[in-house]
């Protein structure tokens, strides 16, 4: 509370007008900022300025206008005219907010649901502001006062979110990531929202640490919340071979668009199921909520459904501690509308309020927050010759994911195609390539390993990934999923790949081997305790020695 309170302080001090309903508006040295290009790809956290104003990059984004994309949810954030020059500059004023709002607002990883803060005005509010009403429409800068004090408001998304539970300044359980305390006022503390706030609770998130093999190159695994004839496990059983352990799945609720719920199955008990999460992170390792599955579609098809989604996420991840998210979407989830061609601006409403809804996840949470991402092979290297939004008569499906994969590159950890319950797939040598055999993975992997032209279209070509955000999603059994691999097959694949050895079919695109891949995914942990373990112990041992 305290640091928040003296950013506020700090923001006042260097000169930001602020106005009940207006913008932000403040002088910023420009002297070091580079003038944006249009050809130039820019990373979150960049700094440019442009037509007298400078901007900072939100996330990942070539080719975005900062005088036209820096509204809510948008590519750019506003800092402030250049020099106090007071020229012409594109932006919004609506928009502006403080240096790295998003950032600096959702780093704190404890939330406090009191209704008081730690003393004294900073002189930066006047108490004169209206009172704070939950679902009202906010903009970053705007006052407001609630339970005796005054905030201004850093994030207007989550400002003018309708869960007062969460967001009521001074109250909610995460306010302190929408909202800055700036005066006290005294006077009444009830909350005009008409809502009170429930008990909060940090995320819980593990900072990191060793994954406890002898190794770089990871296992992830997926822990079913469910007995589909594999047999439960306790999360604290889990083998220590897997570094990841995905929690699946987190499903649409069906009482609003876009919210999603997770729901304990009655066979484990809550406390012992978050003292094993627990556990398991004190052992270096990650525990990931995962969302969707086969047969949890979310569409994003509104900024509500996107509203709704990350203020139920939020609430999911803080309950039971996890590290981040996984998005497993399938069967319909994501689709490109006709005529939505260019993987790297998409306009297809469920995709774009996907890429807003991590983002905005990923920055509330900061860093150490894991995002991974499990799409078949149909919405991702299917794209490489068909793209849904491009072809004529095809599955309006395929290559659906490569622009959330995109948008997201530089906060994605992983991503962990499923090589498994696929139809044959053409790899970059133009060969169809079916399941089940060490030439499948090969192809597969090289291809987003090397990058390739989207629907076959020169002009779309989807840059490569990090070599260690690049995991092979395979069953643990011949029950898990259509296209089980034999160890035997899986690492003939592995040689290849990291090696270039025992190649045969599929060369791959790299004359030194793929040397940093990343690993490993399995459907599932229950399946391979079914299976006395083949996967995690025999491919464990192999990745150590790779």
């Amino acid at each position: 509370m305290k640091n928040r309170f003296q950013r506020a302080a700090a923001r006042w001090l260097c000169g930001i007008a602020l106005s009940v309903f207006g913008s932000v508006a403040f002088a910023v040295d420009c002297s070091g900022l580079s003038s944006w290009n249009s050809t130039q790809a820019y990373s979150g956290g960049a700094q440019v300025q442009h037509q007298g104003t400078a901007y900072q990059a939100n996330w990942w984004s070539q080719g975005k206008d900062p005088a036209q994309y820096s509204g809510q949810w948008q590519e750019w954030t506003a800092l402030g005219q250049c020099d106090g020059s007071g020229s012409s500059g594109g932006s919004s004023s609506s928009s502006s907010s403080s240096s790295s709002s998003s950032s600096s607002s959702s780093s704190s990883s404890s939330s406090s649901s009191s209704g008081s803060s730690s003393g004294g005005s900073s002189g930066a509010g006047s108490c004169t502001s209206p009172h704070y009403i939950a679902g009202t429409s906010y903009v970053a800068g705007q006052l407001v006062q609630n339970v005796g004090e005054e905030f201004v408001c850093d994030i207007a998304g989550w400002c003018s979110s309708a869960s007062a539970w969460a967001y009521a300044p001074g109250e909610g359980t995460y306010w302190e990531h929408a909202w800055t305390q700036v005066a006290s006022c005294g006077g009444s503390s009830s909350s005009s929202s008409g809502s009170s706030s429930s008990s909060g609770s940090s995320s819980g998130s593990s900072s990191g640490g060793s994954s406890g093999s002898n190794s770089s190159r990871l296992i992830s695994g997926y822990w079913h919340n469910f007995d589909n004839g594999s047999g439960v496990i306790p999360i604290a059983q889990v083998s220590d071979a897997f570094d990841a352990i995905n929690v699946s799945f987190a499903e649409p609720t069906g009482a609003a668009p876009g919210e999603i719920g997770f729901v304990l199955d009655p066979l484990f008990n809550e406390q012992e199921f978050v003292a094993g999460i627990q556990a398991k992170q004190a052992a270096g390792k990650k525990v990931i909520i995962s969302i969707g599955g086969a047969n949890g579609q979310v569409r994003l098809e509104s900024a509500q459904a996107r509203d709704n989604f990350v203020s139920s996420m939020i609430g999911i991840i803080d309950r039971y501690g996890f590290d981040g998210l996984d998005v497993d979407f399938e069967g319909h989830s994501l689709e490109l509308n006709a005529g939505d061609v260019d993987f790297r601006n998409p306009t297809t409403p469920v995709i774009v309020h996907l890429i807003e809804a991590l983002q905005a996840l990923t920055s509330h949470y900061g860093d150490d927050f894991m995002l991974t991402m499990a799409p078949e092979t149909f919405f991702v290297q299917l794209g490489y010759s068909f793209y849904g939004g491009s072809c004529s008569g095809c599955d309006r499906r395929a290559g659906a994911y490569l622009p959330v994969i995109h948008a997201m590159r530089d906060q994605l950890d992983w991503l962990q195609v499923q090589h498994y319950n696929s139809g044959a797939i053409i790899g970059l040598d133009d060969q169809y390539h079916s399941m089940g055999v060490a030439d499948f993975h090969i192809a597969m992997a090289d291809m987003v390993l090397t990058g390739f032209n989207v629907g076959g279209n020169p002009n779309y070509f989807f840059p490569p990934l990090r070599q260690d955000q690049v995991l092979i999603g395979l069953p643990a059994n011949v029950n898990a999923g259509g296209g089980f691999t034999s160890v035997s097959e899986v690492h003939k694949a592995l040689n290849c790949l990291v090696k270039l050895q025992g190649c045969t079919t599929y060369t791959p695109h790299t004359s030194t081997g793929w040397t940093g891949l990343g690993g490993l995914m399995t459907w599932s942990i229950n399946w391979d305790k079914f299976n006395n373990f083949e996967f995690s112990t025999e491919h464990r041992e192999f990745l150590d020695e790779l």
